[in-house]
C-alpha cells in the first residue's frame, strides 16, 4: 500500500524517527536539568554542606519552648488512625503537646477508632466536621485550624508551632524537640519523609523508597541551598503559629489552607517563602545513623498507587499554574518548571515505550523486505548515547540514596523498578489531565484519597518478632 508515494514501511520509518527526534530532545533537556542538580548537590557534598547533622541524643530531654499543635485530618482512616495517634502520643510524651484529629460526621468509623485510641489522654483533640466527607484535606484542616484558635482563646496561651501529619504517618521519637530547635531561627522547617519498604509490595509499594530517598536527600537539599522556596510535604513539617495567622488574614478568610486545593501542603510552603519566611529542609540523624524522618506505608496496588500521584500531578502541575503563576526569580522559576514537567514528563514516557514497539515492527519490516533499514544520523545517534548515558547517571545516582536508606539490596531493586515507576507515572498523567478538565468543565475539587491499610508502626513490630 502507498500514500504520497510512501510505502507502509516508509511510512512506519518516517514516524518512528520524528519520535525518536521529539522524545529524545525533551529527554536531552531533562537530562541536562537532572545533571545541573546532581553537580550543585555534588559540590554542596565536597564543601560539607548536604550532610545529614548529628543529633546530641540529650536535648531530646529539654522542654518544648512553647505549645504545640498537630493537625492531622482523617477521612476514611479506620484501619490506622488508632495506631498514628496511639504511637504519636507515646512517641511524643511532652505535655505541651495537643493532637488535633480531624473526622467527618458521616465518617463513624473513624471516630470511633480515633476515640479508642488514647482513652484518658488529654493531649488528643478530636475534631468532628460538622459536614458529609470528603471534602478536600485542606478543609479539613482549615476546621482544625478553628478549632486550635477556638482553644487559644479559652486558655489565654497561643501555640508556639504547628506541626502537619497525615492519618498514616508514624512519627520519630525525637523529630519534635529537633523541630522545636530549629523554630528558633527559621518560620517553616521540613523533615524528610522516609516511605517504609513493604515485603508484600516489593514492586509497587516499594518503589515509593527510591522516589523520596533522591528527593529528600538530593532534590530538596539543593533546593534549600540555593534559596528556592521549599514545598510543604504536608507530613513532617512544622510552621510558626504566626505564619499561619499571616496566611488567614492574607486569604481573608480566616483560614490559612485553600479549600479548592488539591495539594494544600505544596502551595503552603511556597506561599511562606513569598511572605518572605526563613526557610529549613533539615536532614539529621541519631548517634546510631538513623535518618530522624516520617516514615509511612504508600499505597500497595497499582490502582491506589495511581490515584495518588494523579492528585499530585494534578495539584502540582495544573492547578499549580493555575493558582501559584509564576516568579520573576530565576531560581524560583526553574524550580517551578521542575514541579510541574510530570504531565510532560508521562506523556515523553509514553512515547518512548512506544517506539519500543515501533523499533521492533519496523526491524521486522526490514528484515523481511517490507521496509529499508534503519538509519540515523550522527546527530541522532549522537543524542541517543547520550540519553542512554544519562540513563546510566540516573539509575547510579538512584541505587546510591536508595542503599543509603534502605541497604544494598533495596538500591539494587530500585533500579529494576524504573519500568514500574514509569508506567505508573504515565497512567497518572493521563488520569490527572482527564481529572483537570473535569475541573475545567465545573466538576468540584474533591479528596480522592488513597486508602491505607498497613501501618508503618505495625510493619516494623512485625520485623521485630520476625
Amino acid at each position: 500500500m502507498y500514500l504520497a508515494g510512501f510505502s507502509a514501511g516508509e511510512w512506519l520509518l518516517l514516524i518512528q524517527h520524528e519520535l525518536l527526534l521529539f522524545a529524545g530532545l525533551f529527554f536531552l533537556i531533562g537530562a541536562l536539568d537532572e545533571l545541573a542538580i546532581d553537580l550543585v548537590w555534588l559540590w554542596l557534598w565536597l564543601r560539607g554542606r548536604a550532610q545529614s547533622a548529628q543529633i546530641d541524643p540529650s536535648r531530646n530531654a529539654l522542654p518544648l519552648k512553647g505549645p504545640v499543635a498537630v493537625l492531622v485530618p482523617a477521612w476514611d482512616e479506620e484501619k490506622v488512625i488508632a495506631t498514628t495517634i496511639g504511637h504519636a502520643l507515646e512517641a511524643w510524651p511532652q505535655e505541651g503537646l495537643t493532637l488535633y484529629v480531624g473526622c467527618y460526621r458521616n465518617d463513624p468509623a473513624t471516630i470511633a477508632a480515633a476515640a479508642s485510641a488514647a482513652p484518658g489522654d488529654r493531649r488528643l483533640r478530636l475534631v468532628i466536621l460538622e459536614r458529609d466527607g470528603p471534602s478536600t484535606k485542606a478543609d479539613c484542616l482549615n476546621r482544625l485550624y478553628e478549632a486550635l484558635e477556638q482553644d487559644e482563646l479559652r486558655r489565654g496561651q497561643g501555640y508556639r508551632m504547628v506541626l502537619l501529619h497525615d492519618a498514616e504517618d508514624m512519627v520519630d521519637a525525637e523529630a519534635l524537640p529537633l523541630l522545636d530547635r530549629a523554630l528558633e531561627d527559621t518560620d517553616f522547617v521540613q523533615l524528610p519523609v522516609l516511605p517504609v519498604a513493604q515485603p508484600g509490595s516489593r514492586w509497587i509499594g516499594s518503589h515509593y523508597c527510591e522516589e523520596f530517598a533522591e528527593a529528600h536527600g538530593k532534590a530538596m537539599v539543593v533546593r534549600d541551598a540555593i534559596g528556592a522556596g521549599l514545598p510543604s510535604a504536608g507530613v513532617g513539617c512544622a510552621v510558626a503559629r504566626s505564619q499561619l495567622a499571616d496566611l488567614a488574614r492574607q486569604r481573608g478568610s480566616g483560614h490559612p489552607f485553600a479549600a479548592d486545593s488539591l495539594t494544600e501542603d505544596y502551595e503552603l510552603g511556597l506561599a511562606i517563602a513569598r511572605n518572605g519566611g526563613r526557610m529549613c529542609f533539615l536532614r539529621a540523624r541519631n548517634r546510631d545513623g538513623r535518618l530522624i524522618a516520617t516514615r509511612a506505608c504508600f499505597p500497595s496496588g497499582i490502582a491506589a498507587a495511581v490515584r495518588q500521584k494523579t492528585r499530585w500531578l494534578h495539584g502540582i502541575a495544573f492547578q499549580g499554574w493555575d493558582r501559584l503563576g509564576w516568579s520573576r526569580s530565576p531560581v524560583e522559576s526553574w524550580m517551578r518548571i521542575r514541579d510541574r514537567r510530570g504531565p510532560f514528563t508521562a506523556l515523553v514516557l509514553a512515547i518512548a515505550y512506544l517506539l519500543l514497539v515501533l523499533t521492533a515492527a519496523s526491524l521486522t519490516a526490514s528484515a523481511i523486505g517490507l521496509a529499508p533499514a534503519i538509519r540515523l544520523s550522527l546527530v541522532l545517534k549522537a543524542l541517543l548515547l547520550f540519553n542512554l548515558a544519562s540513563l546510566v547517571w540516573r539509575a547510579f545516582f538512584r541505587f546510591a540514596f536508595t542503599a543509603r536508606e534502605y541497604g544494598l539490596v533495596e538500591g539494587l531493586r530500585s533500579i529494576l523498578r524504573i519500568p514500574v515507576a514509569n508506567v505508573i507515572a504515565i497512567m497518572a498523567g493521563r488520569r490527572a489531565f482527564a481529572a483537570y478538565l473535569g475541573v475545567l468543565s465545573g466538576n468540584a475539587v474533591r479528596w480522592d484519597k488513597t486508602e491505607h491499610h498497613h501501618h508503618a508502626a505495625q510493619l516494623k513490630q512485625d520485623e521485630v518478632r520476625a
